[in-house]
């Protein structure tokens, strides 16, 4: 059985090197932006999917079209919706996604890191990625899969202090996947491959990873 790491918008494959579970392949957010992780999804009999901020859409978007072949998710940081729309939904504005950008351009310059999750990509990458996670919103399709969904084992991990994925995104994926383990991080903020290696491997241990 296959295990894919689906990575964030703007995030480097660095950001899992202090993770020490098996896989198979850590897929950039370009790979999803191009479709070589769908084929790659598509190409295997069965898949782990461990999927970061974006990446977590992503494997939930795989997990939505075929959930018979996904064996496991584990989602980090992962959200159906990054922005707000008009209700109470508590997502990103439009300022606060442009306020994103410049803060992950300065992070994937900075030295200080033990291990530094982001990179500096071209422009129309990066602008493709933030049009992915302007569009992007799972929660109606999720909210309506019923029992397919309800069989997958499925680890969410959420930190206390996110400002990018909020608590309720969380609530809301929990409330979809009856089978589902939500652990919240206290004080971490969004790079949670970084700040709670132990405790992914753990997740992906008890899956046979």
């Amino acid at each position: 059985m296959a295990c894919f790491v689906l990575n964030g918008w703007a995030a480097a494959e660095t950001a899992w090197s202090l993770c020490k579970f098996n896989r198979d392949r850590v897929f950039s957010y370009r790979d999803h932006l191009d479709g070589a992780t769908s084929r790659a999804f598509d190409a295997a009999s069965r898949v782990t999917l461990v999927g970061w901020s974006m990446g977590g859409t992503h494997a939930l978007e795989l997990a939505l079209r075929s959930p018979e072949k996904v064996a496991s998710l584990v989602l980090v940081a992962a959200t159906p919706r990054m922005m707000k729309d008009g209700t109470d939904w508590p997502g990103m504005t439009e300022r606060r996604l442009a306020a994103l950008d410049y803060g992950l351009r300065l992070s994937a310059r900075d030295t200080h890191l033990p291990v530094n999750p982001y990179i500096v990509d071209d422009e129309t990458a990066l602008s493709r990625g933030l049009d992915y996670l302007r569009r992007t919103d799972l929660r109606a399709r999720l909210a309506a899969s019923g029992e397919a969904l309800s069989k997958i084992p499925v680890a969410i991990f959420q930190s206390e202090k996110d400002a990018v994925v909020r608590r309720p995104h969380a609530d809301f994926l929990a409330s979809v996947f009856a089978s589902s383990r939500l652990t919240i991080i206290p004080g971490a903020e969004h790079a949670l491959p970084v700040a709670i290696p132990s405790l992914i491997d753990s997740a992906l241990r008890a899956n046979g990873k």
